[in-house]
C-alpha cells in the first residue's frame, strides 16, 4: 500500500482537522477523498508537496474552492494540494490587468478592479475560485461582451512536476500556455494567473420573477430578443422550484417561477443611455406579458453583478447536465417548456438557457485550447437531493430534459458547466486532446500530474 512521509505538518491524513479543511468542495454530493492533503499558502509549499508525492509514490491532484468536485477523478492514491496562496490582488490601471493568487474567490477581483473603474470576466458568482473557472474556459456575466473568459489571460505562473516555478505566456512557451488555457489540466500546480480588465462606467442588471404559469408566452419573447440582442447584453433565462427557506423570499417559494437575470454593459459615461435603451428593450415586451413578482433590475456599478445570479453563497449538494445547444426556436422553447413547467412535479431546482453568441462565437488571434463556443445556448438543470427529489428522481427529470433538447444538441460542452464525471468534457477536438497530450508529455513525463487531466481530454 502507497505511504505518505510521517510529517503531519506537511501532508494530512483521513481524520485529521487539515485534512478535512484542504479537502472541503462546494458540491456536497461530491466528496474528494485523497490519499493525503495539504493546503499550500506559498509558491515553495508547493513545491514541499510536490517532492513529497514524488517520495511517497502519490499522484498529484490541485484544487482550491472545490466547485468542480463532481467532474473529478478517485484520488485514493493521490496527494491533494489546495491553493490558498497568502498574496493579495493586485490591479495595474494603466496596464488594465489583474494579478490573480490561485485561491483568490473572483469577489475578490472585482472589488478591487472595480476601484480603477474595471472589471474582471467573472462569472455568476462570487465565491467562485478565479484559476478553476478561468483555465476552463469561463461563462462570464459578461461573455458575449468579452467572449470567453479564459481568452483574458495573458500570463500563467506554474509550477511544474520538476518543482521548476515557471511564467507562461504567448512569448514563452506558447505551447504550455496554449495547452493551459482550457486544454483539460494535468499539467502542474498553478500559483497566479494574469489576466486583462476591460472598463465599465456603468451596468444595468438584476432579476425578474415571474410566475411560471406565464412561462409559455414569455420564453419566446426572450429568444426572439436574443436573435437581434447587443453584445452588450448577456442574459439567462431560468425555470426554478425554490425551496421553502428562510433566505427564499415567499413569492418565489409558493411554486415555480421563471426568472430573467443578465447584465448590460457600458464601458464608457457615453454609453450609459445606450445600456438604459437595450436593457429596456428586453425588459419591456417581458414586463407586457404579465407582472413580475419580483423585479430588481436598476443601474449600478460592476461590484453588484456578481449578486445578480443568485448563486448559492455556501456549499450545496447538486446533481446536474449541461449541453451546448444551436438554434432552438419555437420548437426548442417548447421542447424544454414541456420537459422543465408542463409537469405535474419537478425534481430540478432550476432549469437554464444561458444565451451565448456575440463575442463567444469568436476565438481572438492566439487563443487557447479553447477559444469560443459554436452554440447559441447553453442549458444547465440542477437539482438537491431532498429538496425538489430523490436523487433517482433528479438524474431521471436530468435524462429526460436531455431526450426533449436532443435535436438541439451540439454535441459539445463548456468545461465549467459539466455537471459529472459520466459527462466527459466535450469541447476538445481529437486533434486539440493530442496536441494537450504532447504537452503533457514533456512538461510531466512521468505522469505525476496524470488524475488531474479532466475526462475526454486526453487519448492517453
Amino acid at each position: 500500500m502507497t505511504t505518505v512521509d510521517e510529517n503531519p505538518a506537511a501532508l494530512a491524513r483521513p481524520g485529521e482537522a487539515a485534512y478535512e479543511a484542504a479537502t472541503r468542495v462546494f458540491n456536497l454530493f461530491a466528496p474528494v477523498a485523497p490519499a493525503a492533503a495539504v493546503t499550500a499558502r506559498t509558491v515553495e509549499e508547493i513545491r514541499t508537496a510536490i517532492t513529497r508525492a514524488h517520495a511517497a509514490g502519490l499522484g498529484v491532484r490541485v484544487h482550491a474552492t472545490g466547485h468542480a468536485a463532481a467532474t473529478a477523478r478517485p484520488m485514493d492514491e493521490a496527494l491533494l494540494i489546495r491553493t490558498e496562496l497568502d498574496e493579495p490582488v493586485t490591479v495595474d490601471p494603466h496596464r488594465r490587468t489583474a494579478r490573480i493568487p490561485a485561491g483568490t474567490r473572483w469577489g475578490a477581483v472585482v472589488a478591487e478592479a472595480a476601484r480603477h473603474g474595471l472589471a474582471a470576466p467573472h462569472g455568476s458568482s462570487p465565491t467562485v475560485g478565479v484559476v478553476g473557472y478561468l483555465l476552463g474556459g469561463g461563462l462570464s456575466m459578461y461573455a458575449r461582451h468579452t467572449g470567453l473568459a479564459v481568452n483574458s489571460v495573458r500570463a500563467i505562473e506554474i509550477v511544474t512536476a520538476d518543482g521548476d516555478l515557471r511564467r507562461v505566456a504567448a512569448d514563452d512557451d506558447p505551447e504550455l500556455f496554449w495547452a493551459l488555457r482550457a486544454g483539460g489540466g494535468g499539467l502542474g500546480v498553478v500559483t497566479a494567473v494574469e489576466v486583462a480588465l476591460f472598463p465599465v462606467a456603468g451596468v444595468v442588471t438584476g432579476a425578474a420573477f415571474w410566475s411560471a404559469a406565464h412561462a409559455a408566452e414569455l420564453l419566446p419573447v426572450w429568444r426572439a430578443w436574443t436573435e437581434r440582442a447587443p453584445r452588450e447584453a448577456t442574459t439567462s433565462i431560468r425555470v426554478m422550484n425554490l425551496p421553502k427557506l428562510p433566505e427564499v423570499p415567499e413569492v418565489l417559494s409558493a411554486g415555480p417561477v421563471l426568472c430573467l437575470d443578465g447584465v448590460v454593459v457600458a464601458t464608457g459615461a457615453d454609453d450609459l443611455g445606450t445600456a438604459r435603451r437595450q436593457a429596456d428593450d428586453l425588459l419591456a415586451p417581458l414586463r407586457a406579458v404579465a407582472d413580475p413578482l419580483m423585479d430588481t433590475w436598476h443601474e449600478a456599478g460592476p461590484t453588484a453583478v456578481p449578486e445578480t445570479h443568485m448563486d448559492p453563497p455556501e456549499p450545496v449538494p447538486v446533481l446536474g447536465d449541461h449541453l451546448l445547444l444551436g438554434d432552438i426556436g419555437d420548437d426548442g422553447v417548447a421542447a424544454f417548456l414541456r420537459a422543465t413547467v408542463d409537469r405535474p412535479r419537478s425534481a430540478l431546482t432550476v432549469a437554464e438557457l444561458r444565451q451565448l453568441g456575440g463575442a463567444l462565437a469568436e476565438a481572438p488571434d492566439g487563443s487557447g485550447a479553447l477559444g469560443h463556443l459554436d452554440a447559441r445556448f447553453a442549458y444547465s438543470g440542477a437539482g438537491v437531493p431532498g429538496f425538489g427529489g430523490t436523487e433517482e428522481e433528479i438524474l431521471a427529470h436530468c435524462a429526460e430534459v436531455r431526450a426533449a433538447l436532443g435535436p438541439w444538441d451540439t454535441g459539445r460542452t463548456t468545461p465549467t458547466f459539466v455537471a459529472s464525471l459520466t459527462q466527459p468534457q466535450g469541447h476538445l477536438t481529437p486533434e486539440a486532446v493530442l496536441a494537450a497530450d504532447r504537452v503533457r508529455a514533456r512538461v510531466d513525463p512521468d505522469g505525476l500530474f496524470r488524475g488531474d487531466i479532466a475526462p475526454g481530454c486526453s487519448a492517453v
